[in-house]
């Protein structure tokens, strides 16, 4: 385990490989699982202010799925998350680029420039998962067989999963957060 401030981290973190490969996954993440994204408290706010500038860019199933249901949800755990299309299908947020690839929504407002939010943080840390405590956040790896192609990824270009979420867990922790778990890491 690896103590930097309030969180605790994983081993696998340094000692697992990852790289997103949405050619192979397609953005399975946004459409498998039992629930929509984890939201934090104050991401619920966002995600209010935010639609009337994201709406744009979803499908009419997701604002159909949002306009019934609202911007969040309290999922069947009582936690908050992203409202889903159908029975737990894909996340209402996300989107179908032309070559079938599942993607976010929000990031597409984002990287637009409609928004200054890049995405949900549970999303943006992925495959890192917070569970929060009282004292202090436990950080871990998520396996799940549909990111075989991103650990395969990974490993061949040779990018630990710390390094990959590097901005995630800067937005979530700040920088000189960050730049401990290094020096803790590479010593």
């Amino acid at each position: 385990m690896i103590l930097v401030g309030n969180a605790v981290l994983s081993d696998d973190l340094k000692e697992h490989f990852f790289v997103c490969n949405l050619e192979k996954c397609k953005g399975a993440c946004c459409v498998e699982g039992d629930a929509g994204a984890p939201l934090e408290d104050d991401e619920t706010k966002i995600l209010e202010e935010i639609y009337p500038k994201v709406k744009k860019y979803i499908t009419e199933e997701g604002r159909k799925v949002i306009e019934e249901q609202g911007t969040w949800v309290i999922d069947k755990d009582g936690d908050k998350g992203t409202p889903t299309i159908g029975d737990n299908r894909e996340c209402a947020y996300a989107i179908i680029d032309e070559k079938g690839t599942l993607k976010c929504g929000i990031e597409e407002a984002h990287i637009n420039g409609d928004i200054d939010y890049k995405k949900p943080i549970s999303c943006h840390l992925y495959p890192v998962r917070v569970t929060k405590y009282d004292e202090y956040d436990a950080l871990n790896y998520d396996r799940w067989d549909i990111c075989s192609p991103a650990c395969g990824l990974g490993k061949e270009l040779n990018v630990p999963i710390y390094k990959f979420v590097k901005d995630a867990l800067i937005r979530k922790y700040g920088e000189a957060w960050y730049e401990e778990l290094v020096r803790d890491i590479e010593g």
